[in-house]
């Protein structure tokens, strides 16, 4: 996965984790695709300070994501949940059963809320 995606997920899960100086810098950064230069002149610090910020703040989320795994969990669950509606979709497909069709179109519109 592309670090800045990565970052972009881990900041979406644990962001509030941060400080609010982290917190809006890397928004800065990784969502509003600001430059360090930008950054700087926003908040009246040196480049340097926005580049210490960044590398604190991924830090600070790489290692809230090493001891609590939450966006794997959801990256995991996300496959796995693909994989059944698939599954459900080749049932449905092979199946003459109205009942059993009208029940499989239910799990998957359920299963899509929650992917």
């Amino acid at each position: 996965m592309d670090k800045h995606i990565q970052i972009s997920m881990l900041w979406e899960i644990y962001g509030k984790l941060l400080t609010k100086k982290q917190y809006d810098v890397l928004n800065d950064y990784y969502n509003n695709d600001l430059s360090l230069s930008e950054i700087a002149e926003n908040n009246n610090i040196s480049r340097q300070g926005v580049r210490d910020l960044i590398k604190k703040g991924e830090d600070k989320l790489f290692d809230y994501e090493e001891k609590l795994n939450i966006m794997k969990k959801n990256t995991e669950n996300e496959r796995t949940i693909q994989t059944v509606l698939a599954q459900l979709s080749k049932i449905q497909e092979n199946s003459s059963d109205k009942k059993i069709e009208k029940i499989l179109s239910e799990v998957q519109k359920e299963l899509r809320v929650i992917a």
